[in-house]
């Protein structure tokens, strides 16, 4: 595909012209996630976003994936106080105390399910009946910004420990990581992700 006909595509309007957003829309979101880490990943920087923009968000990601370790609970978990005040430096990410201190609580969180026996992914993948739920918005003004969905989903993980999973971050984590479709109908990523 050429640059000039992937700049015709119709995509949803949120991602505007800026080439970063537009390879994040057209790779990535929507995109039926079941890695446990990556979808561990992405939840720690929906949380991360929480009161920003997105774009903010996927402007510093590969900062945050070399300040926190790959996102490896493992090693996020035993951060150390003199740790999470060095991040509290870092200018690659957004140096939010209560965001860094959610990060080390999440890890653990997710430790917990594991020794527990329980798969992150399918823990998640639950709330959706195991396969994406289908929308078919014909713009992004009816798209809600949570669901009984989210709902749920925020419930049960802050019973597990986690924070920062309020059901707005809740739903757009869903967004993304492809447990809704919630790309408008005549968008181009649409067809790859529906049922039809």
């Amino acid at each position: 595909m050429t640059e000039r006909t992937r700049a015709e595509l119709t995509r949803c309007p949120w991602c505007g012209t800026d080439p970063l957003y537009v390879e994040y829309h057209d790779k990535e979101w929507g995109k039926p996630l079941y890695d446990n880490q990556k979808l561990f990943e992405f939840l720690l920087l929906e949380g991360a976003q929480a009161g920003l923009s997105w774009i903010t968000v996927l402007r510093k990601r590969e900062n945050y994936r070399v300040a926190f370790d790959n996102f490896n609970p493992e090693k996020i978990a035993r951060y150390t106080d003199v740790k999470k005040a060095k991040l509290l430096l870092n200018e690659g990410i957004i140096r939010n105390r209560l965001k860094v201190d959610s990060a080390v609580k999440n890890a653990n969180a997710y430790l917990a399910m594991q020794k527990n026996g329980e798969d992150f992914s399918e823990f998640l993948w639950n709330f959706v009946g195991g396969k994406p739920l289908q929308n078919k918005h014909k713009t992004t003004s009816t798209i809600a910004a949570s669901t009984p969905e989210s709902d749920a989903m925020s419930k049960a993980l802050k019973q597990k420990g986690f924070n920062f999973v309020g059901t707005t971050i809740c739903y757009a984590f869903m967004q993304a990581t492809g447990m809704v479709n919630d790309h408008i109908a005549s968008c181009h990523k649409y067809p790859s992700y529906s049922s039809k």
